[in-house]
């Protein structure tokens, strides 16, 4: 037989509250080795947030404060903050524990708390620990007398602009940055990923905005308004240079539109000598031919390409590759990698009936023409077919060239169509007209020239496409004619192959090059392709990005690195569900930020921001990430104690007995709709009223209300809000609130002499030793006691005071108040839900410990014990002891 292993000398307590810190103390004290687990940044639990104890009135900081300096200083405690259990094996006496730590981002071990790195954070965000009563940087020390006395970096996963955005821009970075007046350190987060930003603060299709998360409760930021500003306001000081020294390898770029300027960019920067062969005479691909001049300056487009070729990139221009210059010549002729990035310059057919007649253009050569600066002439009544922003352009070009009558002809509606909803509407307001439902059939003439386009309306089915919209079907015998002299189509780019001739390569089922999704890598070495050339005809952001990913893999491929080591395949957007999640987030936060503005300030898509507007629209960001990860924390901190690229860690333990102490949390009070919890400005919680009675609080102790700043006169306490609530799934008392409410009341009449006070209640539970006789003192001190039960608060307009209807004598009564402060219950917390769940303990009905009468700190599983309210809901002395 297998001899028994000797018990482990050691016990983790779970929990840095007052009751683990206690737990924590007594068994380190009688020689035990403890590993005191706590799941937030620090110890101290809900102790550390209230302003005074009951009963005796001390300051709760003062007798907690002491207790956490002995912890430290302990030798037999060991303090393991932001972690939780994930697993626990084994017997009593020999528990194998697997704890999950959370990245702190900070090395508590040279974090000398002096706080530099929170004074130049541009994220401010609800401070938690104060209930959102101040806002807190993303890098801060939770309290003055956290433990360990380190700073901490809050961080979510990669907020769902940064994720939309197909180049991976700092979204949220830059925006932040704008917000705190930090324009130059803005503009350099845009440049450090984009090798084009100022283009794309122009026309960028603005993907960001689309998955902003305050577009789901307002108006989305305009980001792209945004970028502008910064890269308009805050110029380079200097002309750019590589940033590495030369390298000997060549690359040749095949098209000088936004995927190949990008590519050069990237491979520029590292030292590499780079040539550009574009077959026009001009550089900029579909940037310059593709989009007028009023909606990207040429001035800007002139100065941003300068920029890269600056960076001693060569340029050839009318020098198309596929004729005597051929992929193969080029990798014969010493380029040691290729990047083809020609882009969608052909129009598609329409492939219908008379469209070989006089008068029917395909879009992108009229629109190539006249941004090339050829003389067209347009017609006077001119039907563009389709709804994209190609189409877009094309009818206010011929606006501007001179047609009486423009018309864009769509199949489906207004809700459907791809364009800008901004190109849109800049359409409408140049007198562009828009036929919805009806698709053209054939063109029709006279004499082969144009007279008029046969169409047919059209209905949407409940079917949907590959594109997620409603396909759209003809409405049998609704032919009919619509009378034009030039229809202009719109209705897809194609990309000319000829480039590749000869060179052998794959091409997918629609005619496209074959490439791996994450090097780009065509199936010839040395030869790489990204943007329109793979993907079809995209953005600009999406050529940019092709770009800088086939760049990155040119560099891996000339060092003999692994080409797709570490990488994924793009896959950004953020899933409805992820956005849910947030959504929850966030409402706990709209509680906090009540009084910002969901709207945004740029209501002129069409004029520059001045300093203030940029500021204080940036200032509507949410900061979804929470940390930015800007840098700007990391530029002061002389210890060099913050590092970003932390990540989670694992560790297991081997204990001999767990102390189960998570603690508690707060009936959440926007369940009580009638009380406006969430809605009202001055209806707060009690932890909430405790941090604003709290010298350490955000008011200074000073009381006042939150929606106004002023002191109130009259208070309402109101009771049992979330517990002995069978409705709410709360049927039991949570044993502090009347007390806690007394308390309250009479800290706050000393803090504002002349305050009247009342408690709505159901019954007193005073039935601790010498608790009736505090609350025949409060009473005798001019606290009011009114029994009965509220059936509603109602904000009043104006003074927002609150109006707190009850029945009295049988009668309904209306009475206002300035504040009003609900008594929430306590429930169990999340966190202790789950760490049972990970230990493998019963709990009881109410979501709280199993235990035993006989055996109140024992739980169903032999060797775990628990402490404080996990038990029971409780007040400190009672779990101290």
């Amino acid at each position: 037989m297998n001899a028994a292993k000797d018990p482990i000398g050691a016990v983790m307590v779970c929990g840095g509250g007052i009751a683990g810190i206690q737990s924590a103390l007594d068994l380190a004290n009688s020689g035990y080795k403890v590993y005191l687990v706590e799941k937030s940044p620090t110890i101290g639990g809900k102790m550390a947030q209230l302003d005074k104890t009951f009963p005796t009135g001390d300051c709760a900081t003062c007798i907690i404060s002491p207790k956490l300096v002995e912890c430290t200083r302990n030798l037999n405690i060991e303090i393991i903050t932001q972690s939780q259990i994930e697993e626990m094996t084994g017997e009593p006496g020999n528990f194998r524990i697997k704890l999950k730590q959370k990245a702190r981002f900070i090395d508590i071990n040279k974090c000398s708390s002096c706080g530099d790195c929170e004074k130049v954070c541009p994220i401010r965000v609800p401070d938690e620990f104060n209930r959102g009563l101040a806002k807190s940087a993303a890098i801060h020390k939770i309290t003055a007398q956290a433990v360990p006395n380190a700073y901490v970096v809050e961080k979510r996963e990669r907020p769902p602009c940064v994720s939309a955005c197909p180049m991976g821009q700092n979204v949220q970075a830059y925006v932040a940055l704008i917000a705190a007046g930090k324009f130059a350190e803005a503009a350099e987060i845009i440049r450090r990923d984009n090798p084009l930003p100022l283009i794309c603060g122009y026309v960028c299709h603005r993907p960001c905005e689309s998955e902003c998360q305050q577009g789901r409760y307002g108006d989305p930021i305009s980001i792209r308004e945004l970028k502008k500003f910064a890269i308009e306001v805050e110029s380079p000081k200097s002309k750019a240079e590589s940033s590495e020294t030369g390298r000997s390898e060549r690359v040749a770029i095949i098209g000088s539109g936004p995927a190949g300027l990008a590519a050069a960019d990237y491979l520029a920067r590292r030292g590499y000598p780079v040539t550009i062969f574009e077959a026009m005479a001009v550089p900029g691909g579909m940037m310059r031919a593709g989009i007028p001049n009023f909606r990207l300056p040429r001035n800007v487009l002139d100065s941003q390409i300068q920029d890269i070729l600056d960076l001693g990139v060569e340029l050839k221009l009318n020098s198309p590759i596929g004729g005597d210059l051929t992929i193969d010549s080029l990798l014969a002729s010493d380029y040691k990698a290729v990047f083809a990035a020609v882009g969608a310059q052909k129009s598609s057919e329409l492939s219908a009936e008379g469209e070989d007649l006089q008068g029917v253009k395909p879009g992108i050569e009229f629109i190539k023409q006249v941004n090339l600066g050829e003389d067209v002439k347009v017609g006077s009544k001119i039907a563009v077919i389709g709804a994209g922003n190609a189409a877009m352009d094309i009818a206010r070009t011929a606006v501007r060239l001179g047609a009486r009558d423009v018309t864009i002809i769509y199949r489906r509606t207004k809700k459907e169509m791809p364009a800008d909803p901004v190109e849109v509407e800049d359409a409408i307001a140049e007198g562009v007209k828009f036929v919805f439902l009806t698709n053209p059939k054939r063109f029709i003439g006279a004499n082969g020239k144009l007279t008029g386009i046969e169409c047919l309306k059209m209905k949407l089915s409940d079917e949907k496409d590959a594109s997620g919209r409603r396909r759209p079907e003809p409405v049998e015998g609704s032919e009919h004619v619509i009378a034009c002299d030039e229809a202009i189509l719109a209705t897809g780019q194609v990309v000319d192959m000829s480039f590749s001739s000869g060179a052998d390569l794959e091409v997918n089922k629609w005619g496209l090059l074959k490439v791996d999704p994450v090097s780009l890598a065509t199936n010839k070495s040395g030869v790489f392709a990204g943007g329109d050339v793979v993907a079809g005809a995209g953005t600009l952001s999406e050529a940019v990005a092709a770009g800088k990913r086939a760049a990155e893999s040119i560099d891996r491929f000339l060092n003999n690195e692994n080409l797709t080591a570490g990488r994924s395949a793009d896959s950004r957007v953020w899933t409805e569900e992820q956005h849910k999640e947030l959504e929850l987030i966030h409402q706990r936060q709209r509680l906090y930020r009540r009084g910002d503005p969901i709207h945004s300030t740029c209501k002129d898509q069409h004029s520059a921001l001045n300093e203030e507007q940029a500021i204080a629209e940036a200032s509507r960001c949410l900061a979804c990430g929470i940390c930015c990860e800007c840098g700007e924390c990391v530029k002061v901190c002389l210890a060099k104690a913050i590092d970003h690229n932390m990540t989670d860690s694992a560790r297991e333990i081997e204990v001999g007995a767990v102390v189960l102490a998570p603690g508690y949390e707060e009936f959440d009070a926007r369940l009580r709709g009638e009380f406006g919890f969430g809605r009202y400005d001055n209806v707060v919680s009690n932890i909430q009223f405790e941090r604003m009675l709290s010298a350490g609080g955000p008011f200074g102790g000073h009381l006042q209300r939150p929606g106004d700043n002023r002191e109130p006169q009259k208070i309402a306490f109101i009771q049992c809000v979330g517990s002995r609530d069978a409705a709410n799934g709360r049927p039991y008392c949570s044993s502090v609130c009347c007390m806690a409410a007394i308390k309250e009341s009479v800290v706050a009449m000393d803090h504002s002499p002349g305050l009247e006070t009342t408690i709505f209640y159901t019954d007193i539970r005073a039935f601790g030793k010498d608790f009736d006789r505090y609350y025949e003192r409060a009473k005798a001190g001019g606290v009011r006691f009114e029994r009965s039960m509220v059936s509603r608060i109602v904000e009043m307009p104006g003074t927002k005071n609150l109006r707190i209807s009850y029945i009295k004598d049988g009668q309904p009564v209306d009475e206002e108040f300035d504040l009003v402060v609900l008594s929430t219950g306590i429930r169990p917390s999340e966190e202790a839900l789950r760490t049972a769940a990970a230990v493998g303990i019963e709990l009881n009905d109410c979501g709280f410990c199993m235990s035993s009468e006989l055996a109140t700190v024992a739980t169903s599983r032999e060797g775990v014990f628990v402490a404080g309210a996990f038990q029971e809901p409780k007040d400190i002395p009672e779990t101290v002891t």
